[in-house]
């Protein structure tokens, strides 16, 4: 046997063809070992080529040798479905002599002859479509498709060791994929509206009258956020209407754009401003431009002014139509404080007030006024230290010996002119006196008996914590509570029997808790110093509880990690036998984590400063981004919205909305507070209430106004916390005064009703300690119940 170097192309592509099945690098690099079912094989003056296919043994060899056709016993492993060819045959066709590059050659002096080796499969039509072709090092052999030759040049090639699979003892195989041109997917179902396929997955048809299907569009709209700020590329990306796809604009479109934006020209090239050319000259011609006979209505009178001229001068002489006077120079006075008599200017005016007239003076303003009337030194000295508009009399009552005695009044002259002022340039209007009775200005409220259910009593309290209890959080089944204290630890208690089912230790001051809202998932975050821990209560379902872990534990982190503003850590395995999977370390202090609806991301607020104040953290890519670039001062609270893809951001004096998608302010909301505390988004996601320090709570209706709706003063101290019910039209706060005040708050689907929000019950328990009552209010998920945690460092249920 004489090595042979051979190279296998594919030469065309047809759909019943898979190249990647084909030339599947798994079995390529890694070939297994089995018979060979195909030798290529040189012995002086002839090379041949013997492969199965189709159930017969073809074998081919050089120029003066004729095919000799075997049993299929021969060689019984088939190479079409070695070669990822399903349902077809191959063959050896017609031999084509093409030189050879290696410096072999035969007996006679001849280069040595190679025979291609096609994979025909049958195309919709019945003829082959796809072929294989046998070639020497980089040259390309004929090929045959149907009957037709020609000769086919290919581009690249792809080595893939076949040495085994063909038998070869020395020289390579290597497969050649062609590079087919790119496809032409266009819309052909013209100038139609495209809501018409609304309802259908495809979009239209191709060409060949296939039909172009919609992208699946699985990606939620912060996934889209946050892909919008990591590729670079995503401003000049365009979804095109007639396909479906995203494309991306390349630099001259973008250019073009830009210049129509700017109102200019789409070509480049243009010279709007390029020298006239004038094609008419100034001068005197000798020809006319045009040799056009004027007109015969240019020189006869019209009818139509006739008629005009005869009705304009038929109206001067009935007096229809009078010339204009003359205007009269001289101007015309009136005296404004004449005799208000009917006749005058100012009597036929119907609504015309008089001016009020002076009060007649006193026994103050008498020369010799009794003594009662003369202040002391005391108050002549508070007189003097008083503002002047605050003043009951302008002057100081005195006294003099006679009447001779009094001197000029030094105010007389300024006094006559602020009378002047005020009747000439203070307005006055008559108001109608209106008899109402004070009962009816009271606004009508229903009965609280009308407005249940909602908390009434103590039920339960929950002891434990030997310190305050800062915050609180409920499961979304509602069956569990998750309590942070300041003693550095986190407590796990059944709602129902107030009992601590799990303490878990944290070792510091524990800022906020929140319960993950997604029912799938059992977890916990918790703020701690400068981190958030992620802990598996392992409470409930122990399906749920399994699949938690199994989901943090599929996470792969990337090859290359990108620069973040916190850092993922894993638990270790004590830490882990205490309930803890994750740990999210910042370097600034953390006041406040909350959840997302779906579960998957939250936002932490860092006591710091600057503009990354706010962070967000996903959960299932482990990912952080700030994603602000600026700050607009101490942030206090924040809350993603319930529908929408908002971002409620509450600072000391106000409240500002993010749209996440569009990046931009949507709106700025004005509490008219001194220093905001604490915020809640009622669960439609139409309305807003705010807590304040100054013992205020602002209710306010995102779609009325950026100011207060309502403004309501039920407290005497400071408002720490502030919750809606997710189910139930209520609403509750928690003051320093040790009280919780829970209030009916019904809004209606009619845009012209406004919402009704009275309170119904003032609940009380918590004793003040430090100065301090309620620190935290949460609503149970499905019971008419508010929990609330207090500086007593107790935990109460109301029901």
């Amino acid at each position: 046997m004489v090595p042979v170097l051979g190279v296998l192309r594919p030469v065309g592509r047809c759909r019943g063809f898979c190249p990647a099945r084909a030339w599947a690098p798994s079995w390529a690099h890694s070939p297994p070992a089995p018979p060979p079912v195909a030798t290529v094989a040189g012995s002086g003056a002839w090379a041949a080529v013997s492969v199965l296919g189709g159930g017969r043994v073809v074998a081919g060899r050089g120029l003066d040798q004729e095919c000799v056709s075997r049993n299929a016993a021969a060689l019984p492993i088939g190479v079409a479905d070695r070669m990822g060819v399903a349902g077809g045959s191959l063959h050896a066709c017609r031999q084509h002599a093409v030189a050879s590059a290696s410096p072999w050659r035969g007996r006679r002096g001849l280069p040595c002859l190679w025979l291609p080796i096609f994979a025909s499969v049958p195309a919709r039509g019945g003829s082959p479509r796809d072929e294989l072709t046998l070639v020497c090092g980089s040259r390309a052999l004929a090929r045959e498709s149907g009957g037709a030759q020609g000769r086919h040049h290919f581009s690249g090639k792809c080595e893939v060791q076949l040495r085994s699979l063909c038998g070869l003892k020395g020289g390579s195989l290597a497969t050649v994929p062609r590079h087919a041109p790119e496809q032409d997917v266009r819309n052909t179902v013209g100038n139609v509206p495209l809501q018409w396929y609304d309802d259908f997955p495809h979009v239209g048809y191709d060409l060949d009258g296939r039909r172009i299907y919609k992208p699946v569009r699985t990606r939620d709209e912060l996934d889209q956020f946050l892909d919008k700020m990591d590729d670079p590329d995503y401003w000049r990306t365009v979804q095109d209407r007639m396909t479906g796809h995203d494309v991306r604009l390349t630099d001259e479109q973008v250019a073009l754009v830009r210049r129509l934006q700017r109102g200019q020209f789409g070509d480049a090239s243009f010279d709007p401003y390029e020298p006239a050319v004038d094609f008419f000259s100034g001068d005197l011609m000798i020809h006319p431009v045009t040799n056009r006979p004027a007109d015969k209505r240019s020189f006869i009178p019209s009818l139509v002014e006739k008629e005009k001229v005869s009705r304009m001068v038929h109206a001067i002489k009935m007096g229809w139509i009078q010339p204009r006077r003359p205007r009269d120079p001289t101007p015309s006075f009136y005296d404004l404080w004449a005799q208000e008599d009917p006749n005058a200017v100012l009597g036929r005016h119907k609504m015309h007030v008089p001016a009020p007239k002076l009060a007649l003076p006193g026994h103050a303003e008498s020369y010799n006024p009794p003594p009662e009337y003369l202040p002391s030194e005391e108050e002549s000295l508070a007189w003097e230290q008083q503002e002047p508009s605050e003043r009951k009399l302008n002057f100081l009552p005195r006294k003099f010996p006679s009447l001779r005695a009094v001197p000029a009044y030094s105010r007389f002259i300024h006094e006559r002119f602020e009378r002047c002022l005020d009747l000439y340039l203070c307005p006055r209007q008559r108001k109608m006196r209106v008899n109402v009775d004070p009962e009816d200005l009271i606004p009508k409220l229903p009965r609280p008996r009308d407005l249940q259910p909602f908390p009434t009593c103590q039920a339960l309290v929950y002891r434990g914590h030997s310190d305050l209890v800062r915050c609180l959080s409920v499961s979304p089944g509602g069956q569990w509570l998750v309590s942070g204290s300041d003693d550095g630890s986190v407590r796990l208690w059944e709602v129902a029997t107030a009992r601590c089912m799990r303490t878990v230790p944290v070792g510091g001051v524990v800022k906020s808790v929140s319960w993950n809202p997604n029912p799938a998932i059992c977890l916990v975050a918790v703020a701690v110093e400068d981190a958030v821990l992620l802990l598996n209560p392992a409470l409930g379902d122990r399906l749920v509880v399994g699949s938690t872990d199994q989901l943090l534990g599929t996470f792969t982190p990337p090859e290359e990690p990108a620069l973040q503003p916190a850092r993922w850590l894993e638990a270790s395995e004590e830490e882990r036998q205490g309930g803890l999977r994750l740990r999210i370390c910042h370097g600034k202090p953390v006041t406040q984590v909350t959840w997302h609806g779906r579960g998957d991301y939250m936002a932490v607020v860092l006591a710091t400063q600057g503009h990354t104040q706010v962070l967000i953290h996903q959960l299932s890519r482990r990912r952080s981004q700030s994603p602000f670039r600026r700050s607009h001062g101490q942030v206090q609270r924040v809350a993603f919205h319930p529908v929408r893809p908002f971002l409620l951001v509450a600072s000391q004096r106000s409240v500002r909305l993010y749209h996440l998608l569009r990046q931009e302010l949507t709106k700025k909301l004005m509490p008219n507070c001194k220093w905001v505390s604490s915020m809640a988004v009622h669960p439609a996601g139409d309305n807003l209430i705010c807590g304040s320090y100054d013992s205020k709570l602002v209710w306010f209706d995102l779609d009325l106004s950026t100011k207060p709706y309502r403004v309501l003063r039920h407290h005497k101290k400071a408002l720490r916390a502030v919750a809606f019910h997710p189910r139930y039209p209520l609403f509750a706060s928690g003051s320093d005064d040790g009280s919780v005040i829970v209030c009916h708050g019904m809004v209606y689907n009619d845009l012209l009703q406004n919402p009704l929000l009275v309170p119904v019950k003032v609940l009380r328990g918590h004793t003040l300690t430090r100065d301090l009552g309620v620190l935290d209010v949460a609503f149970h998920p499905t019971q008419p119940w508010v929990f609330s945690s207090g500086a007593d460092g107790t935990v109460r249920l109301f029901s």
